[in-house]
C-alpha cells in the first residue's frame, strides 16, 4: 500500500531519503529480486530491505542478499535539481507501520545507553546518486508517517546534487570532517552532514550525530528514535550500487527524562530586566544566511500554558523555515507560537525552537523579546 511521500524537492533542494513502505514481505535466507514499487523482505530476521522506488514510474529491482542489497535495474532518470527516483535502503526499527523484527524501536533518546552501526557501500561510476544514512527522530513514539526530524549522513555524492536547506559550517564527528547543511523539505526538518570525499564503511555511534542535534537545538532527549536507515538515493543509473553489509544495535539503560523542577532553583536567581522570562537567542551565520536557537525560560513561579514569543528581526533578515514553532514574520515582527507538543512550560522549565533564514548585509541578533505580551530578559 502507497503511503503519502514524505518530501517534494524545490529547485536546488534535495528531496530526504526514504519515503514510501509496504507491510513486511518474506525473509531473504537466499538472494531475493524485489521489483515491485515498494517491495520489502527481511533479512537476518532483524532488518528490512525496501526498494522503495518513490520518484519515478521506470522499473527499478534490488538483489536482497543474507547482508545487504544490490540495485540491478535502475532506469529511472530524474533533473540534478529535484527528488531522486527512490531510496532502496535497508533499515532497523519503525518505517511507515513497517518495523523490523524484534525491534526495541522507538525508543526515547534520554533512555538510549548506547547506539551503533556498521555499514558498507560498494560504488560505481557513471551515475548520479548519493549513499545515504538516515536517522530518524520524533517528539512522539511514532511507528508510521513523517517523522519530524531527519539526519541524513551523506557517505558518497555524486553529480551535482545539494542536502535540502544551505550549510552552517563544518564539524568534527566519529574522527571525520563533515560539512553541515540545514532546513526543512515542507514536511520536516533536515540536518545532513557530509563527506568532502567517497567513504566506503563506516563503524561508528548513531548518538555522536544525534548528540550534535541535540547540542544544535534541533530535538530534546525527551524525542525518540524511530528508525536507522542506509541505502541510495540514484537520479541518473546507479546498477551495480550496493549495501553489502549493515548492522545496528540500540541499547536502553540512559537516563530517562525527568520532568522540569515544580518550582525553580533556589540557587538560580531570576535575571535582571524581565518578568517571569528569559530567552536566550544563538546565532549562526554566514554570508548570505542563518540560523538561529532560541531558548525561553520561565522565570515565575506558575506554569505556562500555551506560549507567543514576538521580536523583531534587523533589516535584511527573512525567516524561511522553523522546526518546534509555528514562525511567521511580517516586515521585521516575527512571530513564535508553540506547536502541540511544547506548549507548557513549567516553573524552571524551557522550550526551545529554531529557525532559517536568508540573510542580506551584516549579520546583528534580536535585542528584545516579549512572551505573552511580558518583555523577557536575554541570557
Amino acid at each position: 500500500m502507497r503511503r503519502p511521500l514524505r518530501a517534494i524537492a524545490a529547485a536546488g533542494l534535495l528531496a530526504a531519503g526514504s519515503i514510501v513502505a509496504v507491510a513486511l514481505g518474506g525473509t531473504a535466507s537466499a538472494d531475493t529480486q524485489i521489483c515491485e514499487q515498494f517491495g520489502s523482505t527481511t533479512i537476518q530476521n532483524r532488518y528490512v530491505v525496501q526498494n522503495n522506488r518513490w520518484g519515478t514510474t521506470a522499473q527499478q529491482c534490488i538483489n536482497v542478499t543474507g547482508t545487504g542489497f544490490e540495485i540491478t535495474t535502475q532506469n529511472g532518470s530524474n533533473p540534478t535539481n529535484g527528488a531522486p527516483t527512490a531510496y532502496p535502503s535497508v533499515f532497523f526499527g519503525c518505517h511507515y507501520t513497517n518495523c523490523s523484527p524484534g525491534t526495541n524501536l522507538p525508543i526515547q533518546v534520554s533512555q538510549i545507553s548506547s547506539a551503533t552501526s556498521s555499514i558498507s557501500y560498494r560504488y560505481v561510476s557513471g551515475a548520479v546518486y548519493n549513499a545515504s544514512y538516515d536517522i530518524w527522530l520524533d517528539p512522539t513514539p511514532k511507528r508510521d508517517g513523517v517523522n519530524q526530524m531527519e539526519i541524513m549522513i551523506w557517505l558518497n555524492r555524486q553529480g551535482a546534487i545539494q542536502p535540502i536547506g544551505s550549510p552552517v559550517g563544518t564539524t568534527t564527528l566519529v574522527g571525520r570532517t563533515w560539512e553541515v547543511w540545514r532546513g526543512s523539505n515542507g514536511a520536516n526538518n533536515v540536518i545532513s552532514y557530509v563527506a568532502p570525499s567517497p567513504v566506503s564503511s563506516l563503524d561508528f555511534s548513531v548518538l555522536d550525530f544525534i548528540n550534535d542535534v541535540k547540542n544544535r537545538g534541533a530535538i530534546t532527549s525527551s524525542w525518540y528514535l524511530t528508525s536507522i536507515q542506509a541505502g541510495f538515493e540514484p537520479w541518473q543509473g546507479g546498477a551495480g550500487l550496493a549495501v553489502t553489509s549493515f548492522s545496528a544495535a540500540v541499547n536502553g539503560g540512559g537516563n530517562p527524562t525527568t520532568p522540569p523542577p515544580t518550582t525553580p532553583p533556589p540557587t538560580t536567581p531570576p535575571p535582571t530586566g524581565g518578568s517571569g522570562c528569559a530567552v536566550k537567542y544563538t546565532p549562526n551565520a554566514w554570508n548570505n544566511g542563518f540560523t538561529a536557537d532560541v531558548q525561553i525560560t520561565n522565570t515565575a513561579s506558575s506554569a505556562i500554558n500555551g506560549w507567543t514569543l514576538a521580536y523583531s528581526l534587523p533589516a535584511g533578515q527573512q525567516v524561511t523555515s522553523s522546526w518546534n514553532a509555528t514562525v511567521s514574520q511580517s516586515g521585521s515582527a516575527v512571530t513564535a507560537r508553540n506547536v502541540s507538543w511544547n506548549g507548557s512550560i513549567a516553573p524552571g522549565g524551557t522550550a526551545s525552537f529554531g529557525y532559517q533564514g536568508t540573510l542580506s548585509g551584516a549579520y546583528s541578533s534580536p535585542t528584545s523579546f516579549t512572551l505573552n505580551g511580558v518583555a523577557c530578559a536575554r541570557r
